[in-house]
This record gives C-alpha cells, sequence and structure tokens, in this order.
C-alpha cells in the first residue's frame, strides 16, 4: 500500500498538451526523427525527481533521462558549479584549466586503489572507443570478446562490439576482430537451461567461442556491468568473479563498461565493488556529469600509461565546465549518501514491484538492483512471449497519470524503472501506484 501522502505528480491536459503538440509539429520540420519512442510531452524544467513540461504538467520521473541525472534534475549544488565555471571558461581544449585537475583528483578518489588513472572524454560511446583503443594498442592484438545483448555505443567500434541488431544493422561491415559470446540472460536463457542447475554453462562456451573464432590475436574483453539497452539483465551471483578469473588465466585485458553503473545506481559508487572485481579498465559515463556531458576511462596506470603523448584527445572531453560538473557530483554524491539510498529505496520499490509481478498477467520478470530494474512484459507467462505493444501503451498510460518511463530490451518489451538517486519513500511509493494504475488500465 502506498505511504504517499502531498501528491507530486499533475498532469492537467491530454498528452500531448497544445504547445506540446505545437513543439513537435515544429520539431519534425526540421530535424531528422530518428530517435526512440517516449511519451508525448515536451520538458520545460525539472528538479529532484519531478519534471514540468511545457504545458505545466508535472510528472514522476523513473528515466532520469537516460540515467543520466543521478542526483536529481537540476540540483542547486551542480547548477551553481555549472554556471560558475561557464562565466569564466568555456573550452580550451587540452591546455590545462583547474578544474580539470580537481574532477581527476575526486574522481580517482573514489575509484578502487587498483585504478589509479583516469582520462577525460565526453560521451560513454568515446570511453568505449577508447578504452577498445588502449586493449589493442597495449597488446599489439585486435581481438575483442564481447556479449550478446551488449550495447557500448553506436560509434563503429562501440557498435562493432556490441551484441544488438539495432545499431549495426545496414552499417556493415563492421571491424574486424569481435568474437561475441552469450550474456546469462537467465529468463531467456538461449542454452534453454536452469540457473541454479547450470553452473554457468555460458562461462564454459567463450572456450568453443575463442577456438573457432579467433586468429590468435586476443587482446582482451569488454562486457558492461549489467546489460543495459537489452533490457537490465544482471549476470548470477559470482559470474563476473569467474569471468576475471578466466580472463587472468589467458592473460587477456579486462575492460568494465560502467557507462550506466556508475555513481550509485546499483546501490554502490561503482557496480564492480560489489563483487570486488578488478578490471584493467573502466567505461564511465551519464551520471558522472549528471547532465552536462562528461565522460570518462578508469585505468590500471600501466595499461593507459602505454598511450604516448598525443594518442587520445577529445574536443570536448575535460573541458572546464563538464569538470566543474563532474567534482560537483562527486561532491554530492558523498555527501547526501546517495548510493544508499539507491539501495534503501530500490529494495522498496523492487518488493511492491515482485508483488505486482505475483498479481499482474503481463508482468514476466522483475529484476535489478539498487535504482536500476526492468520490468519485462510479455503476452503471456507460460509462453513468454515478448509484449513490445504493451510496453508503447504503458509509456503512453503511465504519462498520462504523471509518471514518465521508458523502455529497452532485446524484444523492446522492457520497462526502465530508473529514477534519480535522491527519490524519497513517499515519491517512489507515489510513482509505483501510478504505475500499478497504469498495468491495470492495459
Amino acid at each position: 500500500m502506498s505511504t504517499a501522502t502531498a501528491k507530486v505528480a499533475n498532469v492537467k491536459t491530454p498528452l500531448p498538451g497544445p504547445r506540446s503538440r505545437e513543439l513537435f509539429d515544429r520539431w519534425a520540420k526540421v530535424e531528422a526523427q530518428c530517435t526512440g519512442y517516449q511519451a508525448k510531452t515536451v520538458w520545460d524544467h525539472a528538479s529532484g525527481v519531478v519534471v514540468t513540461d511545457v504545458d505545466g504538467n508535472k510528472f514522476i520521473d523513473w528515466t532520469s533521462g537516460v540515467l543520466v541525472t543521478n542526483v536529481g534534475h537540476c540540483h542547486p549544488d551542480l547548477v551553481k558549479a555549472v554556471q560558475d565555471a561557464a562565466a569564466k571558461l568555456l573550452n580550451n581544449y587540452e591546455c590545462l584549466n583547474a578544474p580539470r585537475v580537481e574532477a581527476a583528483e575526486k574522481l580517482v578518489s573514489v575509484l578502487p586503489k587498483h585504478l589509479d588513472k583516469c582520462f577525460f572524454l565526453s560521451t560513454g560511446s568515446e570511453a568505449v572507443e577508447g578504452a577498445i583503443r588502449v586493449m589493442k594498442r597495449k597488446t599489439g592484438k585486435f581481438e575483442i570478446i564481447s556479449f550478446y545483448g551488449g550495447f557500448h555505443g553506436r560509434t563503429y567500434a562501440a557498435l562493432t562490439a556490441g551484441g544488438l541488431p539495432g545499431p549495426k544493422k545496414g552499417y556493415g561491415p563492421t571491424i574486424p576482430g569481435a568474437i561475441r559470446v552469450p550474456f546469462p540472460y537467465c529468463y531467456r536463457c538461449p542454452f534453454k537451461a536452469k540457473p541454479e542447475t547450470c553452473e554457468m554453462l555460458c562461462l564454459d562456451y567463450i572456450d568453443d567461442a575463442v577456438r573457432a573464432n579467433s586468429t590468435g590475436s586476443l587482446a582482451g574483453l569488454i562486457v558492461e556491468a549489467y546489460l543495459g539497452a537489452a533490457g537490465f539483465i544482471f549476470a548470477p551471483d559470482g559470474w563476473f568473479p569467474r569471468l576475471e578469473q578466466w580472463l587472468r588465466a589467458r592473460g587477456l585485458l579486462y575492460t568494465l563498461d560502467e557507462v550506466q553503473s556508475s555513481f550509485g545506481r546499483t546501490g554502490k559508487f561503482f557496480a564492480m565493488e560489489r563483487e570486488g572485481l578488478t578490471p584493467d579498465l573502466v567505461c564511465i559515463g551519464k551520471g558522472i556529469g549528471s547532465g552536462p556531458p562528461a565522460s570518462a576511462i578508469a585505468a590500471r596506470g600501466d595499461v593507459i600509461g602505454v598511450l604516448g603523448q598525443g594518442e587520445m584527445s577529445s574536443t570536448m572531453g575535460g573541458n572546464p565546465v563538464s569538470s566543474a560538473a563532474v567534482a560537483a557530483v562527486v561532491d554530492i554524491m558523498k555527501r547526501e549518501k546517495l548510493e544508499e539510498n539507491a539501495l534503501r529505496i530500490g529494495n522498496l520499490m523492487k518488493a511492491r514491484l515482485l508483488q505486482m509481478q505475483e498479481r499482474n498477467p503481463y508482468i514476466g520478470d522483475v529484476r535489478g538492483m539498487g535504482l536500476v530494474m526492468g520490468v519485462e512484459l510479455v503476452k503471456d507467462k507460460k509462453t513468454k512471449e515478448p509484449a513490445p505493444d504493451l510496453t508503447r501503451k504503458m509509456i503512453d498510460v503511465a504519462a498520462q497519470h504523471g509518471l514518465l518511463i521508458g523502455s529497452v530490451g532485446i524484444f523492446g518489451n522492457v520497462i526502465r524503472v530508473a529514477p534519480p538517486l535522491v527519490i524519497s519513500e513517499a515519491e517512489a511509493h507515489e510513482s509505483l501506484d501510478i504505475f500499478e494504475k497504469a498495468l491495470s488500465l492495459l
């Protein structure tokens, strides 16, 4: 039952509202319409977990602007840091600025101790591209192992490593050297195995895939801490440590893609901390800037140290405004203990979602940790037939009642549950009430 009292969400018009409709019409005339399916509303301003559109409708946000605004929309300390930095200096390319030094010091201070260096870029895709380049440069080899369902970005090395068809369909050929293997999607196991008895069969399959596909030029492996775009798919406990053992036994480099999972999203500052993982390189993005574009590669000094002067750069990476944002976000995360709030509120939300799963005929699976969860919708729980049509309907129905959600998934049938980490217990219950109501209207 809900414990919320004062309601936050307030939708006064049918969606899209008149001002939103006007802007959608103007937009369609001038910009290519190739973005994903979203609720029919035009955002105007936001604070914490509350988004207000141009028609004055208020929504609770379960998207965090695609898992970006971890410290909440427009956190006042972040806004001030960005404003102060913008008033002084906007860009200076590779000439050093003081905010970049401070951001690097603060980022390294919260990383696991074995990661003693970082390098700033501007997007998650850029960080992935950089990490793949480092693996190849360090080893002198070109083959990279990655996973079915993985999403690492839309630039060429990133989409080549990815295991989803959308980013690369129609854009071939991709870069040579990609060896893709199954990730443990236990709800839809490609081996038709059961988690309690399979003994992590997918790990054993990596040897077969390498034997069949490698030319003997393996550089390393890249994997997300959880599969984000594929539907918030989490590996069973123990899978990642065993994967790391497999890599170490073969002397391969290990890149962990934490673009989505870092900065408190899973209930730890970094997802790798949960099982004590020690990757050689880590890709960080999204929440690191919580709005301003920022990303980074964190690395062992001896690994990224292979790069000589002039071998990596970024036009916007490490600019003073984004650097000020990174430093402010680290301070906010630590001061407000947002990873702890993510774990506490996430447990509350997951418990209620699991209750809904028992009662609702369309919820096939609920999975996740902290404030990143996936609700997989199916047409029939026995057949597990994906229901992407219901997912799109949920986006519209939930928005009309004051909740902004998005969809992910290999089959487009998974609801994203990823609110800003500042969400309160009352806001969580109110949003869950709206979600449950929307489910009842399918």
